[in-house]
């Protein structure tokens, strides 16, 4: 039999921790085992070198008598364990759970359970995720606004109240897995047989049945239904940002509902535009206004309100009106900017004569 170098058939250094080998045998067994159709034999081998790296006392005796150098492992020339390749003659299709004599240290229903079905303890089952679209004028997605909406969903049977039972009827144990809620499964794999846990298909959980059922949700405890969801959508959320409803989404016999994702779309506005903090918007004036100064009404998400412009402000300034953006911090707000924006116009004769004539005293 060919030497094996077992670090490298795990990738890992000699000075590797035990982490580091159980890291690394977990992702090369996850990657080659036959069930999942990986190498049957290179599944062997990484077992087999885990099995010798991470045991103190082989892991000596490799160290010692093997050079990873070389390439060598225990067969060849001062093998204590005999002719034959060591470890080579292990039979590893009889490993069940703990190993063989204790010579395994970790847990195969911790490092397989993932692959055989939920590992020693069943995983209550869990509603689907449901995500929807909500389009908000934009004044309410400024202030924020609580939201009532209509989703037609799998919900708890108010009837029964999830009991599945009708009115007065008693529950009974269940006689698949005797009031459990769980029944064991025993699985045929690679590494011989291994014993997992799941949820009880007759009461999925409970461990009772209803001795009369529901009429409206036929003792399932659940079903579709339209339901009226309350949401708060927080002040000055953003389009396409998500709410997360936990437990809004799509209820499950003997289980956890899932979680009900909301995202927002927001409306144009036909004059203010959302900046972070800040509510902007641009405001067209005259040019004698802007050269002589002037006061204006403009409808803000609070109502009317006056903007004073300077005399001689120039195209593009931007004014400020504090503490009327958006809210945040509970009472504080940001601001809203006005951009002044004005046309050059068409001048008459007269108005061009004044203006040559301003020009001629410099201005």
């Amino acid at each position: 039999m060919a030497n094996k170098d077992y670090y490298q058939i795990l990738g890992v250094s000699k000075n590797a921790s035990k982490e580091e080998l159980k890291k690394a045998f977990r992702t090369l067994a996850h990657q080659h085992h036959p069930d999942k159709g990986g190498d049957a034999e290179k599944f062997k081998e990484i077992n087999e070198a885990y099995g010798v790296l991470s045991d103190e006392k082989k892991k000596a005796q490799y160290d010692q008598f093997g050079s990873s150098d070389e390439g060598a492992g225990f067969g060849g020339g001062g093998n204590p364990f005999g002719q034959g390749g060591g470890f080579g003659g292990f039979d590893f299709s009889g490993f069940s759970q703990g190993g063989q004599g204790g010579s395994f240290e970790f847990d195969m229903g911790d490092l397989f359970g993932d692959m055989f079905g939920g590992g020693r303890q069943a995983r209550a089952p869990r509603g689907s995720d449901i995500q929807v679209d909500l389009e908000l004028p934009f004044k309410d997605a400024i202030f924020g606004i609580e939201h009532t909406f209509t989703l037609n969903k799998t919900s708890l049977c108010e009837h029964c109240g999830g009991s599945g039972a009708e009115k007065g009827s008693d529950l009974s144990q269940c006689s698949t897995c005797g009031g459990k809620g769980q029944v064991k499964e025993v699985k045929n794999t690679f590494l011989g047989q291994f014993e997992s846990v799941a949820t009880c298909p007759t009461c999925h959980g409970k461990g009772k049945v209803p001795k009369v059922k529901c009429p409206v949700c036929k003792g399932h405890g659940v079903h579709k239904k339209p339901t009226e969801i309350k949401v708060k959508i927080p002040a000055g959320i953003d389009a396409g940002q998500m709410v997360r409803m936990t437990g809004a989404g799509e209820a499950v016999e003997g289980g956890k509902a899932g979680d009900l994702y909301i995202r927002i779309q927001i409306k144009k506005h036909p004059v203010f535009k959302k900046e972070g903090l800040n509510l902007v918007i641009q405001k067209k004036v005259k040019l004698t206004d802007a050269l002589l100064g002037a006061s204006f009404d403009i409808e803000t998400l609070d109502g009317m309100l006056t903007l004073k412009i300077p005399e001689g402000i120039q195209y593009g300034e931007v004014l400020l009106i504090k503490g009327k953006g958006v809210p945040y911090d509970g009472s504080k707000r940001g601001d809203i900017l006005v951009t002044i924006l004005f046309d050059t116009p068409k001048l008459s004769r007269n108005t061009q004569k004044i203006i040559e004539d301003l020009r001629k005293e410099g201005l």
